[in-house]
């Protein structure tokens, strides 16, 4: 057994019976566990309807250069983040077209600017962020997917699989020729924790509150001041049914506790904010560093907006090669394949004005493993591919930066057929890193 991307090469079925069995008890013992949704009180009562979460058997061997680099870049990301956050200019004027096929998008703007008209000031920023990436194997580039800058989800059962990845290999290691210290160390739950915390005590309000605001029906109103407001929820139009959520969304923005994030934080991750970023010298605008510059840019995949004739053309004819992005979060919103003609086709025909809905995205084609997937208490062996996305902490006051750090990561694995890589949404599971 080789640690050069071939270790979830076929075991014997004894031993991935014995593995699958240690995993899945090992899962509800340390609450690897999720809501079944099949069960309606799943998730509200504790201990009710409760599952293992979909994982991986084995980590996935990944090259430590690259790990390295995607680390490096977490930091540089988050600054960026910031400074993008604080020209309001730049993003009216990048969202500007957007908001007029873009419903969403366009009240997001709505409350941001008028918050720049109210001169409204942040003086606590705070920051939680996943940058997600994959390993294309024609360059052997390690590339960007996206940005996320709200609900950055997964961080608590990211680290979860990375400790239960390393007791399988501390008790199977010798069988498997494996070393458990390979599996990097996953601290992305506890730095948000602190990182949270950090923020309560900046605010200096010591009977103020967290607030968390998620996903669906959930009110938490109170006499209590609140210190951080945490969005788990808010990043997809389904969590704005009707205008109360919206003048919620408009209070919150309004007030004087720490948004994570912000509203300008929150539109610093959009798509088109990404595609903006990646034009030649827009960096420049944000940063000074030419080192930092040249390392984001490296890991910049090709993008375009669709009033560039010739990478719309050009993806018309060759579709398998590109992916159509719509300003949403969440999952399952991405175009691909013969889709992306078509809907080119269609959006051509309906007016210049619909393709400022979407931007064009460079297809990457990370190089494809086999690999043993469990859910449901059931296991397969299957060609699978990885995404590896690192966790940013970033928090700041008027007068300095508080935190700027790479936090944890997350690796999802999903059958190399299968185009979306949503864990939640039942693509992918759950993963860990194997450093070679």
């Amino acid at each position: 057994m080789t640690v050069d991307g071939t270790h979830h090469a076929a075991l014997a079925s004894g031993l991935v019976d014995e593995l699958v069995g240690e995993a899945l008890v090992w899962s509800s013992l340390h609450g690897l566990v999720v809501g079944d949704r099949i069960i309606q009180r799943s998730g509200t009562v504790p201990g009710v309807g409760m599952v293992h979460a979909p994982i991986a058997l084995l980590p996935m061997p990944f090259p430590e250069d690259y790990w390295r680099q995607a680390c490096e870049l977490a930091p540089i990301f988050n600054e960026l983040v910031d400074r993008v956050s604080l020209d309001g200019k730049f993003l009216q004027d990048s969202l500007s077209r957007t908001k007029k096929v873009d419903a969403f998008t366009g009240r997001l703007l709505d409350i941001h600017s008028e918050m720049l008209q109210i001169n409204k000031k942040e003086d606590i920023r705070l920051g939680l962020h996943r940058s997600d990436y994959m390993l294309d194997a024609e360059t052997n580039l390690l590339l960007q997917i996206e940005l996320n800058t709200i609900s950055s989800s997964f961080s608590g059962l990211s680290c979860l699989v990375s400790e239960l990845h390393r007791n399988l290999l501390d008790r199977y290691g010798n069988h498997l020729g494996l070393d458990s210290r390979k599996v990097p160390g996953n601290k992305a739950l506890s730095q948000s924790a602190e990182a949270l915390a950090k923020a309560w005590k900046e605010y200096c309000n010591s009977s103020a509150v967290v607030l968390f605001v998620v996903q669906p029906e959930e009110r938490n109103i109170g006499g209590q001041a609140v210190a951080v407001v945490y969005f788990r929820a808010g990043y997809s139009p389904r969590d704005y049914p009707s205008e109360s959520e919206w003048s919620a969304r408009f209070l919150i923005e309004k007030s004087n506790a720490v948004k994570c994030p912000s509203i300008s934080y929150h539109l610093v991750g959009t798509k088109k904010i990404q595609q903006e970023l990646a034009k030649p010298n827009v960096l420049e605008r944000f940063l000074e560093n030419e080192d930092d510059i040249a390392k984001l840019r490296k890991c910049f995949a090709g993008l375009w907006s669709l009033d560039n004739a010739e990478g719309v053309n050009r993806a018309i004819e060759r579709p398998e090669l590109f992916v159509l992005k719509p300003q949403r979060e969440g999952g399952g919103n991405n175009i691909y394949g013969e889709d992306v003609r078509k809907t080119l086709v269609k959006l051509q025909q309906e007016g210049s004005e619909e393709l400022a809905a979407y931007i064009l995205m460079q297809r990457i084609f990370p190089a494809s493993s086999l690999a043993y997937l469990v859910r449901d208490g059931i296991y397969h062996h299957d060609q699978v591919i990885s995404e590896l996305g690192i966790y940013g902490t970033y928090l700041r006051n008027k007068d300095e930066v508080v935190m700027n750090e790479q936090s944890g990561y997350l690796m999802r694995t999903k059958v190399s057929s299968s185009n979306e890589g949503g864990v939640a949404a039942g693509f992918a599971v759950l993963d860990s890193v194997y450093l070679t």
